[in-house]
């Protein structure tokens, strides 16, 4: 057996941290990672995609600490967040990945001793993940968490398509590698990550959410791509490119599910096609959008005037929502 082959079974998780401009935040992500108390191996794979400021200095330090550890995977020119992600997943060893991106971090030390546990005596899940604090750039804690559930419990396609993509925590991630080594074109042309990774893991079989709060999601961060669409001069024209791909995005993975939640992705669908309606400056009156109230059709109304007039005022407005049960977990 050669040496990689070796590597490979004795690796049980592979820990994939994207990052890019992080240098305030990247150390507290690793050490996080390094404090997980486990029976297993685990790796550690940093995507460093060309950082402006000293986050490569940073992850090299810890790397050439944790050399048996710690893996730094880069190349000579920026890749973007999606291909950065995707030669993580292409270099993991582990039969499981752990997600979590440069300005988060964990802070449960058991957290992946709790999911790896749940994942092997469950051969059918095929997304597990849990709550998380909500942290406000740089290091405000909120008392508030991500939390679309006030129990254990196994998680409804149903809710993880119309939650969108921050439904389930990015640092609370954890799947099987293989689900995601040759993923479908739907997601490759996808303008955003999380939602479709999360939408196809869970229709491989089933996702679980555990109720602990076991990681930190940082909000407001400078220079994240939230932050830079929304304060964009032209954001108008970005959240309807934005709308137009989600769109796009739920017909490929209708087609690719083969319509087992086509009534789910048509209520998504339509508050899309509503809102760019109303960014595209079109008639509505007669737009019959038959799945949303009346109460949320102005609500739409009142996001769209603050989100393209006082993007400033509209961050800190989305920074204070939470999903439905905001008690911390672990109280």
């Amino acid at each position: 057996m050669d040496e990689e082959m070796s590597d490979r079974l004795n690796i049980l998780v592979s820990v994939n941290c994207t990052t890019y401009n992080h240098e305030n935040y990247i150390a507290e992500a690793i050490e996080s990672f390094l404090d997980q108390i486990t029976n297993f191996e685990y790796e550690i794979l940093i995507g460093e995609d060309c950082s402006t400021d000293k986050t490569r200095e940073i992850v090299e330090y810890y790397a050439n600490l944790h050399p048996n550890k710690i893996r730094m995977i880069t190349s000579t020119n920026n890749v973007g967040a999606r291909k950065n992600s995707q030669r993580l997943i292409q270099n993991s060893k582990g039969k499981y990945i752990a997600e979590c991106e440069g300005d988060d971090y964990w802070t449960d030390p058991n957290k992946l001793q709790k999911q790896v546990n749940y994942m092997e005596q469950h051969p059918n899940c095929t997304l597990c993940f849990h709550s998380a604090e909500i942290i406000q750039a740089p290091s405000k804690r909120t008392e508030r968490f991500i939390r679309p559930y006030a129990t254990d419990q196994v998680s409804p396609m149903e809710d993880i398509i119309i939650g969108g993509g921050g439904f389930c925590p990015t640092p609370s991630l954890f799947y099987p590698r293989h689900l995601m080594g040759n993923p479908p074109i739907f997601y490759e042309a996808a303008p955003i990550g999380d939602y479709p990774m999360q939408m196809l893991l869970a229709s491989k079989g089933y996702a679980y959410y555990m109720d602990k709060s076991m990681c930190a999601y940082r909000s407001g961060v400078e220079g994240s791509w939230t932050n830079r669409m929304i304060l964009s001069s032209n954001n108008r024209e970005k959240i309807i490119q934005i709308n137009d791909g989600i769109i796009n995005l739920l017909d490929g993975f209708n087609e690719y599910s083969e319509y087992r939640y086509k009534n789910e992705i048509a209520k998504v669908q339509e508050g899309l096609e509503y809102e760019l309606l109303i960014l595209q400056k079109k008639k509505i009156k007669n737009k019959n959008i038959r799945n949303y109230s009346f109460m949320y059709k102005i609500s739409v109304h009142l996001k769209v005037f603050l989100r393209c007039n006082y993007p400033q005022l509209f961050m800190k407005l989305s920074s204070l929502k939470t999903t439905k049960y905001m008690k911390n977990p672990n109280a």
